[in-house]
């Protein structure tokens, strides 16, 4: 009983919190909506590597590579010189074809594990920031460029688009990508989700915890390690397209060795393998920065960038999520996610041991016995409780 009633506080607590993320437009500045599509951007980014990672046991440095590819794709696949297509089949193409380069390094993917992964993944890095650089006239080179402005059916997310009002608030760019990364962020929950509860990402969970076992119960390790590979990769794809839109001018240097570092920060600061826990773990890496320099000229030993200060706000911010990933593989080895789970579980202790206390019995536990048969006060000596009452009186 205790979980049916605690299935539709958490359904309401999610619907109050989605209530609340469509409602922040009308509210918010374009500054705290430009830090959340950046926060959105990297939760799916996230998501992506927590199934890789956290499901798959698959230990990845490159997911800043297949983010560079769904980025730069879009670039290239909606502007000119490129191929000219409209946003929204650019932004599906990009995704495919982060998809297929994850697809062309599965094979490695497929027989290395650990940390030899790692260092494989890492090369992708360095190479693909080598290729952004001297292929100037796909990617610009060192400047970058531009990047074509999403529309869906004549509607376009962009301040360039025709005048919008809602309810007596002008919706700019921020307004408008604020809601197109709420919808990639709810596609990607719901299949990421989806994966995990399936038959695939059981396979992969146990290829994770034995893989000589997984391979005993008829789990081909070699093709669900390359799977989950192009699904990760497809994930950044997604995030690197949206993250292109939020920052409107795409450069080689976002795309560096540091950003993937922050993703396997988000990860391990959420909780492997959960879905909420990536995207918690990401909203914390990405806008603690951002936060700390909107308020750096109120915080000690922090100022703006280019300033004599101690610390940047970019580096206070790596400083601070440092210490948090120091303090949770030493005492919160589940991350976030765990520390949730942890809150629920006592307050739902709290809530039946302040139920006991008052003398109420626990809905759902039997009598002792039919009325008949129980002796009246002052009859005698009390029946003796049985084994199983007496476990279930135990706090």
């Amino acid at each position: 009983m205790s979980e049916l009633r605690i299935r539709p506080a958490r359904a309401a607590a999610r619907t109050a919190g989605v209530v609340v993320l469509c409602a922040l437009p009308f509210y918010a500045d374009a500054y705290w909506l430009r830090t959340g599509v950046f926060a959105m951007a990297a939760a799916i980014g996230a998501v992506g590597l927590t199934l890789l990672t956290g499901t798959a046991g698959q230990l990845s440095l490159g997911h800043a590579f297949f983010l560079a590819v769904g980025a730069y794709g879009y670039v290239w696949l909606a502007g000119d010189p490129g191929a000219g297509l409209p946003p929204m089949a650019a932004m599906v193409l990009a995704v495919l074809l982060s998809g297929l380069a994850g697809g062309l390094f599965s094979p490695v993917a497929g027989r290395v594990k650990g940390v030899y992964l790692g260092v494989a993944t890492l090369a992708l890095v360095f190479v693909g920031h080598h290729v952004l650089l001297t292929a100037d006239s796909a990617t610009g080179g060192f400047n970058g460029r531009s990047v074509p402005p999403m529309s869906v059916g004549g509607f376009a997310f962009s301040a360039d688009g025709p005048e919008l009002v809602v309810l007596g608030v002008p919706f700019g760019a921020e307004e408008r990508l604020w809601y197109l990364g709420l919808a990639l962020l709810a596609v990607t929950w719901v299949t990421a989700r989806g994966v995990l509860r399936s038959r695939p990402g059981r396979a992969l969970a146990a290829l994770r915890d034995s893989e000589t076992a997984a391979a005993v119960m008829g789990v081909a390790v070699a093709r669900h390690r390359a799977a989950a590979f192009v699904l990760s990769s497809m994930y950044a794809g997604l995030a690197g397209v949206l993250l292109a839109l939020a920052f409107r001018r795409v450069v080689p240097d976002h795309f560096g060795l540091v950003l993937s570092v922050d993703y396997l920060a988000m990860v391990v600061l959420g909780g492997l393998g959960s879905v909420g826990g990536a995207t918690a773990g990401a909203v914390f890496v990405t806008a603690l920065p951002l936060v700390l320099a909107r308020y750096a000229d109120v915080l000690p030993l922090v100022g703006a960038e280019g300033t004599d200060a101690a610390l940047g706000p970019t580096e206070a911010g790596r400083y601070l999520y440092g210490a948090a990933i120091v303090l949770v593989l030493l005492y919160a080895p589940e991350g976030l996610r765990g520390l949730a789970y942890r809150l629920r579980s006592r307050l739902s202790a709290g809530g039946a041991a302040g139920r006991r206390k008052a003398g109420r019995r626990p809905s759902g536990t039997p009598p002792t016995g039919p009325p008949s048969d129980r002796a009246a006060p002052g009859s005698g000596p009390d029946p003796e409780p049985s084994t199983a009452h007496a476990k279930e009186q135990l706090p």
